[in-house]
């Protein structure tokens, strides 16, 4: 069985966002960290970085942050966004401090534009980044679409044949599900994440989304009790959603 790592608890807290060394020496001395529920007052002592560390240590009274592999279920908010480019207040806003400090830092999994509501990932586990946003793993993102004008009929054998083109490119779009709710409102599942892709596929229709929220990716849904600019963080379970099958629409 592979020993597990150890760390520094000043460094390590550091690396989590919660102070400078020099903070966490202090928070030390005062018996503000606990492992195990004893006082942790030397903060340059190694301790093991385990699986059940947060279980098992207290910074002021509180359960430690996951040490690594954090994922985060944001319920973004219309009018937020996802990188300093679009200009905006930003998803990390939303976030305690502590948590725009980690190293790695914390990014978006694939983004969500300023006008679009609903589910979107934030993890400092490249690996699982990558794993989610990869063509090859054919993750489903559910989405709900309210549009300008009535459906026209044609659309949901469109958007399944594969063949879709969008303008400006070259590669034909996979293969998509819609679902029709009512003339203008619908269901559409899509496994790529190209630019702006629902949006730009109900504009090759000639229809326009007055507004877009996703609804899920993979299996994984946004509670009914997580309202817009809340967040929670996710267990092995619900990470293990994302890769699973999504209900049909």
């Amino acid at each position: 069985m592979a020993k597990a790592p150890t760390s520094r608890i000043d460094k390590l807290l550091s690396s989590m966002g919660y102070g400078s060394r020099m903070e966490i020496a202090r928070l030390a001395k005062v018996g503000g960290i606990t492992l195990d529920g004893v006082e942790m007052t030397d903060a340059s002592q190694r301790i093991a970085v385990t699986p059940d560390l947060p279980a098992r240590m207290q910074i002021d009274g509180s359960a430690l942050d996951p040490v690594q592999g954090m994922v985060i279920l944001l319920h973004k908010p219309l009018g937020m966004t996802c990188s300093h480019k679009d200009g905006g207040p930003l998803v990390y806003d939303l976030l305690p401090a502590r948590w725009r400090r980690r190293d790695p830092a914390i990014s978006t999994i694939g983004r969500l534009d300023k006008q679009t509501t609903g589910l979107l990932l934030m993890t400092d586990d490249g690996a699982l980044l990558h794993r989610v946003i990869s063509p090859k793993r054919h993750v489903t993102k559910t989405y709900r679409a309210h549009l300008a004008r009535p459906l026209s009929g044609g659309e949901a054998a469109l958007f399944a044949s594969g063949t879709m083109m969008l303008e400006g490119e070259d590669k034909p779009l996979a293969p998509a599900k819609l679902q029709v709710i009512s003339p203008t409102e619908a269901l559409l599942q899509v496994t790529e994440g190209r630019y702006h892709q629902v949006r730009r596929m109900f504009a090759a229709t000639g229809n326009h989304v007055e507004a877009l929220h996703r609804e899920r990716l993979g299996g994984l849904h946004v509670p009914g009790d997580l309202a817009p600019g809340q967040w929670k963080l996710l267990g092995a379970d619900d990470i293990a959603l994302i890769f699973k099958e999504t209900p049909a629409v």
